[in-house]
């Protein structure tokens, strides 16, 4: 969990203007502050926290979607999922979105069941109170079973065949040949792989948040998603990383990520 949330606070602040790594040449994709005075956590954050506090409490993923959104106002929501947190929660209806939002919120669902057939309905079902297109299902499962396999220890190579297999996701393709030209996305079918791909080029967690900063697009979300992969992949994860963590969040977003951690057994060692 805390791979997710490190990524978001990182990404957070290089959306706009876009970062591609190298200006005119002068700079790899690696060379940025990770943590910057401007740094937050945004609403990959709240929205994924939601879900692990719904694990937490035995409440619905809608009830604690609708509740952490209205708690935490401003903090990157878009246009419909706004509308939505501001309808009464026995009013709210799904709105059909494919946006990445179900993607970068799923995380808690693969490390609190443990079989891929449940983890996949779990994850259908945090996407289902708003994005009940089949692209916006298909990225919260796509991510829920790639962390799911990681933290299984399978293999980078046997994750990238069954999310391909599965998903249909193109995941032969290379960052290097993706960067140039990549765009800000917010659809899960023009981001989740792209995120996916971080991490099956990284090194580290630090490497796969890096890599998703550097092409440029939808950079909080994407690093939260591929840092949350490759948490449960490599489990470990920089002190800095982590003391930084627990420095830009409130108390109660903090106690909520490390109850869910200590109850689920979310395991990594600080380096």
């Amino acid at each position: 969990m805390i791979g997710i949330v490190a990524g978001d606070i990182i990404g957070s602040v290089y959306e706009y203007p876009f970062y591609k790594g190298t200006w005119k040449g002068e700079k790899p994709y690696q060379d940025f502050e990770l943590f910057q005075p401007k740094s937050r956590f945004t609403d990959d954050t709240t929205m994924s926290l939601a879900i692990a506090d719904a694990l937490l409490q035995d409440k619905s993923y809608e009830a604690c979607l609708h509740r952490y959104g209205n708690q935490y106002w401003g903090v990157g929501y878009g246009g419909n999922f706004k509308k939505w947190l501001k309808t009464p929660l026995e009013e709210i209806a799904a709105y059909g979105s494919y946006g990445n939002g179900s993607a970068m919120r799923v995380g808690a669902i693969a490390w609190a069941f443990d079989s891929e057939a449940r983890v996949l309905e779990e994850a259908k079902k945090t996407a289902l109170p708003t994005h009940n297109h089949v692209e916006g299902i298909k990225g919260a499962q796509a991510i829920a079973l790639a962390i799911y396999m990681a933290r299984k220890g399978k293999s980078k190579e046997a994750i990238k065949t069954k999310i391909q297999e599965k998903m249909g996701y193109d995941l032969e393709r290379k960052l290097s040949d993706i960067r140039p030209n990549y765009t800000f996305d917010v659809t899960c079918q023009g981001s989740v792989p792209e995120s996916i791909l971080c991490f099956l080029e990284s090194k580290s967690v630090e490497d796969a948040i890096r890599c998703s900063v550097s092409l440029g697009g939808d950079t909080d979300t994407m690093a939260a998603i591929a840092g949350g992969i490759a948490l449960a992949h490599y489990q470990e994860l920089p002190k800095s990383m982590y003391e930084n963590v627990e420095k830009y969040l409130d108390e109660h977003l903090w106690q909520v990520l490390r109850a869910f951690e200590t109850k689920y057994q979310v395991k990594y060692h600080l380096t």
